[in-house]
């Protein structure tokens, strides 16, 4: 049985690039309280890093904490250090943070930063913001509060249909890093279609995309598709979503201990990717007990 692990699986430069900074601010938190046995014992992030349970546990002990509750993060002792993750928090939270003395440790994704620049010039420009995305997710609320409050979230081109939007009113599409890309191109071509005056910006994270393309390519090949990652995961789903559409024995994982024995018979090839919120830790387990089937 061939095993294939797809190269883009795993953290992403903006996942790891927050949990390094997460760590090295606890380790010097844990030595100035060392020395002068003063200020808040641990560093709080405005929500978790990832949707991965193994690391949120690992980042907990190193005294890092998830502070998934807006109203619970402002109520923080004003000498808190917080994080802002990769994925980025509403404008108004951040500045309600900093105005209270709060030391901020920015580390949104700057590919996330840069929709946030896009969404802002637009929406002061007096154009409508189109966000392709998932409303309910922290990216997208973090976008919407820089694009203006008559800003309008979208999943679909079903959705273009659905809206009543002035067509002589002047618009801009941003998509959310990890939105599937192709579906994005989909949303692009109807308002194309329908005659709309949109300013498109390209914001898919390009290695989301790379993945995304990955994924497809590997699954198409595969005779059993095994996605790594948290249940709470956006990329990782829809790296499932992807993969389901190529292979019908597609499964959905968090760790080596959710695989099942009776998944491989009559196999050839498995194919492996996970998503951006997955250490290499676990890709290599699972890679390890699939090859032990």
């Amino acid at each position: 049985m061939e095993v294939i692990t797809a190269e883009t699986a795993g953290f992403c430069f903006g996942v790891e690039r927050a949990v390094e900074e997460a760590l090295q601010a606890a380790e010097k938190i844990k030595k100035d309280r060392a020395a002068s046995d003063s200020g808040s014992p641990s560093v709080y992030t405005c929500g978790p890093i990832v949707h991965n349970e193994s690391v949120i546990r690992m980042l907990e002990e190193k005294g890092v904490h998830a502070v998934t509750d807006e109203k619970e993060t402002e109520d923080l002792p004003k000498d808190s250090t917080i994080l802002i993750r990769a994925h980025g928090i509403p404008k108004e939270l951040e500045e309600r943070l900093r105005e209270k003395g709060c030391r901020i440790i920015d580390a949104t994704c700057p590919f996330v930063k840069k929709i946030h620049r896009i969404a802002e010039k637009n929406a002061e420009e007096g154009r409508l913001v189109l966000i392709a995305g998932d409303e309910t997710h922290p990216e997208v609320k973090g976008i919407r509060s820089y694009a203006g409050q008559d800003s309008i979230v979208i999943s679909s081109p079903e959705d273009l249909e659905r809206i009543c939007i002035d067509k002589q009113r002047k618009m801009c599409l941003v998509a959310q890093t990890t939105f599937n890309h192709k579906n994005y191109k989909k949303i692009v071509e109807k308002i194309k279609v329908l005659g709309y005056n949109a300013n498109v910006a390209d914001t898919v994270c390009s290695a989301t995309r790379e993945r995304q393309e990955e994924a497809a390519d590997l699954s198409s090949r595969a005779d059993v598709m095994i996605v790594i990652g948290g249940k709470d995961s956006s990329n990782s789903q829809k790296l499932y979503e992807i993969c389901r559409n190529n292979c019908n024995r597609t499964y959905f994982i968090q760790t080596a201990a959710d695989l099942n024995d009776t998944w491989w018979c009559g196999v050839n090839i498995v194919g492996i990717t996970a998503g951006a919120s997955t250490p290499k830790t676990i890709i290599k387990e699972v890679q390890t007990n699939v090859r032990k089937f």
